[in-house]
């Protein structure tokens, strides 16, 4: 659609990408020296985070009330595949060969009815990473299809409040500029519906 758009841009290609139920930022380069190099500052993030490399924060609202004792999540992922060939993630012991050291900061940021707004911020950049931190934690996103509570999302989809999407949103991100190489941070506030669904929520 953006190529479609932009017929004037030659080459235009996703740096990186985001889960489809979520919303916010999202990287697009215009050229491919700008591709690699941005490219590669996604790769030093997901080893655990170079001093310039990217780095993301998202905004997720969860079922329950987050403990504001519990900042880090230090837990592995190893990626699976279920009876019908589905891909999925899950938390697994540290001491797993094939398990992936993860890591999230999580900072409570507003309690709302029986729901936390959480600001996560990931250290490494693993497949659906926040989303199964969050449920093995005990705190589920909101309409989560894959790691969520089905029933409790079920019923918003049907509810006084309706939210019929995850509460997942790429609220900022750092880069530096692949040319001149200037700190860059872009920041992007929560889409429209959330912000109608947390002012329901409140009442």
């Amino acid at each position: 659609q953006l190529r479609q758009f932009r017929p004037q841009s030659r080459f235009l290609e996703l740096v990186h990408r985001i889960d489809r139920e979520t919303s916010g930022i999202l990287i697009l380069a215009k050229k491919r020296s700008a591709l690699t190099a941005l490219q590669d500052q996604f790769r030093q993030h997901g080893k655990g985070g170079a001093e310039k490399s990217i780095r993301k924060s998202y905004a997720a609202l969860v079922v329950g009330h987050w403990p504001k004792n519990v900042k880090v999540i230090d837990q592995a992922l190893q990626k699976c595949l279920d009876a019908q060939g589905q891909r999925f993630v899950r938390a697994v012991s540290a001491d797993r060969p094939d398990g992936l050291r993860s890591i999230s900061l999580v900072n409570a940021v507003q309690y709302i009815s029986n729901y936390s707004l959480l600001d996560v911020h990931i250290k490494t950049g693993r497949t659906h990473q926040i989303r199964v931190h969050l449920s093995h934690q005990g705190y589920p996103i909101v309409g989560d299809p894959k790691y969520g509570d089905f029933l409790h999302n079920r019923d918003l989809s049907r509810g006084t409040y309706r939210f019929g999407r995850m509460f997942l949103h790429a609220q900022q991100i750092e880069f530096n500029h692949p040319i001149h190489g200037e700190r860059m941070v872009i920041t992007c506030q929560l889409p429209a519906d959330c912000l109608n669904f947390l002012q329901a929520l409140a009442g």
